[in-house]
């Protein structure tokens, strides 16, 4: 463990996170490397010495955010055998985290957006993210892959109209 304030893992940790807060409030664009770090409790200079540039630290949010929203499925369907059962119970998980963290939300539209326009490196961190979060769901569902892309189909339905501000309809 480091001096201080915690090991320079915990610090580049409590910066990803502050990144992911100040990347859903800004975007990439208008966020600064300034405001991450004073977010995140650490100097610009020390926040170079974690990450390389904007980009690596926006890399490092979306893979965080993967890594968040994996596990929220995954915990939600241990030991559910019933795949209806399985579906509602991933899908309120999904509906809790967002709620209670907008931001992973956002930072995903984000990263989506950002592949979209060809960036490589972003690109590469939002397949991977999103292949885990699949292969999580498929093998918790047990179903075929056609039966988890219609989950997942309803899942981005779901994600675009509460980023847009309407309600899931429901029944």
């Amino acid at each position: 463990m480091g001096r201080g304030r915690g090991s320079t893992q915990e610090r580049r940790e409590d910066v990803i996170r502050a990144a992911i807060v100040e990347f859903a409030r800004t975007g990439y664009r208008g966020t600064s490397t300034a405001a991450i770090a004073e977010r995140g409790g650490v100097t610009q200079p020390y926040l170079f010495r974690l990450f390389p540039d904007k980009k690596a630290i926006f890399v490092a949010a979306l893979v965080r955010s993967a890594e968040d929203t994996r596990p929220a499925f995954e915990t939600a369907a241990d030991g559910v055998e019933d795949v209806e059962r399985a579906r509602q119970v991933m899908a309120d998980a999904y509906t809790r985290l967002i709620s209670t963290r907008p931001e992973t939300l956002v930072i995903q539209l984000q990263g989506y957006a950002a592949a979209a326009q060809g960036d490589d490196l972003i690109g590469e961190a939002v397949r991977a993210g999103w292949l885990s979060i699949w292969e999580t769901v498929h093998l918790a569902l047990g179903v075929d892959a056609e039966q988890t892309a219609s989950f997942f189909a309803c899942g981005m339905l779901g994600n675009t109209l509460t980023a847009i501000g309407l309600p899931m309809a429901t029944g």
